[in-house]
């Protein structure tokens, strides 16, 4: 009975850890894959070999580069309800057909080699060498939005205040879309060189320089703390989180995530033939990781016996609106479990005006057809979140 039994538990052993592993995604193998974008069925990666598209759910990639930079890395993907977008090593392209052709959209940049793209609202913004870019017509033309004289790495955004990463001059924030940008350095204990960061609901997190690790904020950047709890420390170049976890990829040291907002984190490593992490994304059933030298990986969601029910997280700190008030429309920044979720607008009588569907994590919602006052915005239907809008 024993023999059976130390055999039943070896077994089971074995299907844990052969289920609870990394796979590697076809047509990637052996490739520098530096960023991962998510954009519903399409999943996007891009390194020094150009863009990749799958369409199952990152199993398999092939090339989908036509019209894209074809010389150096594409380090960066973005998008909006229209487009997807790239940073190169020669500056943005764009994409209307989900990467199946790719055109350049870099008027206005002073130096094509960038180091970051993101879409805030009706904005994108570019990083690189000479610091920040901003465009309002959707990559055609882009003006300088300031740190000209500064190397800036990474970007991202709370609802209208942009934050930014640099090689050697630590991190800024801006509340006015680059006009004005602010040094936020408070703990970070001399850290200067800033590649990645990422904004998880109003907490950032930022990955320092080799010695140091992740760093969080949880007041806009006023304050940072390293943070421990199992993360290994040393560089860290991508991050992806949701409204229930936050994921970590470091340099050398493999992928860590903690559903704790980053208290306490634990590793993730089985099947990865790289440790080295560029950049990492969520889709609805992965964690999807871009390595160094490996190509791209996936890791299922399932195995860490989270909750995908809507219902199961609050939907008020899943979704932030800004203008408000506005004059013409409302930009509704979610988490991407709510894609696909309704909405609807009353007025001040409670009568229904106007309704639709979530259907993009940064959707707008047009309202200059309408009068001026005071509306309400629901969104979802068995758990509602309830919003006052001034429309002026």
């Amino acid at each position: 009975m024993k023999k059976i039994t130390l055999q039943f538990l070896l077994f089971c052993c074995l299907s844990v850890s052969a289920y609870g592993q990394w796979q590697p995604s076809a047509g990637t193998a052996g490739l520098n894959m530096q960023s991962l974008l998510t954009n519903g069925i399409y999943n996007f990666a891009g390194g020094q070999t150009g863009a990749y598209l799958s369409t199952d759910s990152a199993a398999n990639y092939s090339l989908s580069n036509t019209g894209n930079d074809n010389i150096g890395p594409t380090r960066g993907f973005t998008k909006d309800n229209n487009y997807i977008y790239t940073c190169t090593s020669q500056g943005a392209f764009r994409s209307s057909d989900n990467g199946a052709t790719w055109v350049s959209k870099s008027v206005g940049l002073t130096n094509l080699l960038g180091g970051g793209i993101l879409n805030a609202g009706t904005r994108l913004f570019y990083v690189g060498p000479t610091g920040v870019f901003m465009s309002t017509n959707q990559g055609d033309n882009w003006s300088a939005a300031g740190l000209s004289t500064t190397d800036v790495r990474c970007i991202t955004a709370i609802n209208d205040t942009l934050f930014v990463g640099t090689n050697g001059a630590g991190i800024y924030k801006s509340i006015d879309w680059g006009a004005n940008w602010i040094p936020i350095n408070n703990g970070l204990g001399g850290s200067t060189n800033f590649r990645a960061i990422e904004s998880k609901g109003n907490i950032l997190f930022a990955g320092g320089q080799i010695g140091t690790g992740v760093y969080r904020s949880t007041d806009f950047g006023a304050n940072w703390t390293l943070l421990g709890g199992g993360l290994a420390s040393g560089s860290y170049r991508g991050f992806a989180s949701n409204s229930q976890l936050i994921v970590a990829g470091s340099f050398g040291a493999g992928v860590f995530y903690s559903t704790d907002n980053g208290n306490n984190w634990t590793a993730i490593n089985t099947g990865l033939t790289d440790l080295t992490i560029f950049d990492l994304e969520l889709n609805d059933n992965y964690i999807i990781a871009a390595t160094n030298t490996q190509g791209v990986f996936r890791f299922a969601l399932s195995n860490l016996n989270l909750s995908t029910d809507i219902s199961d997280f609050d939907l008020k700190n899943a979704i932030s609106l800004f203008p408000n008030p506005t004059t013409n429309q409302i930009n509704v920044k979610s988490d991407c479990k709510i894609i696909g979720t309704a909405y609807t607008i009353y007025d001040n009588l409670g009568k229904a005006i106007l309704s639709g569907l979530i259907n993009y994590e940064n959707a707008i919602i047009e309202m200059g057809h309408l009068t001026g006052g005071i509306y309400t915005l629901s969104i979802g239907e068995n758990k509602k979140q309830v919003f006052k809008i001034i429309k002026q």
